[in-house]
């Protein structure tokens, strides 16, 4: 919201206030305000993500870690794949078209949920670890 008046606002100031330092002082302020909102945004923005990673609950804290651990098993499936592609070509067609129509099955909303809870989980993690709270 403050951004949106920051320009206004600059404008205003230069209008208002005739001695240039103190105009400056004002802008200056001005700035950090804005600066200070948008740090509260990102800090309520994060919370959530943060009250979920240092749940004492082991599923709720384990949620996002064990679902990329999902994937990377997944991952690591293509290789024995490849090998049965080269031996069977066939029978490695017939599975990669029935996971294929296994994960089209997934509505994409749900895709997006975990795409941004895993993306919100990282960014929290980066988050905490420039603040400094994150453990060694």
């Amino acid at each position: 919201m403050l951004q949106n008046l920051v320009t206004p606002i600059c404008a205003l100031l230069d209008k208002l206030i005739p001695d240039p330092a103190a105009r400056e002082q004002a802008k200056l302020q001005l700035l950090q305000m804005q600066g200070q909102q948008a740090l509260q945004e990102i800090q309520a923005q994060l919370s959530p993500i943060l009250a979920e990673a240092r749940s004492a609950d082991p599923w709720t804290s384990r949620a996002r870690p064990s679902f990329m651990y999902v994937i990377y098993i997944l991952l690591l499936a293509s290789i024995p794949m490849g090998i049965l592609y080269v031996v069977e070509p066939e029978v490695a067609e017939n599975i990669t078209r029935g996971f294929q129509n296994w994960l089209a099955s997934i509505p994409e909303s749900i895709i997006n949920l975990f795409g941004m809870g895993y993306l919100g989980y990282t960014g929290a993690r980066s988050f905490e670890k420039w603040r400094g709270g994150a453990k060694k």
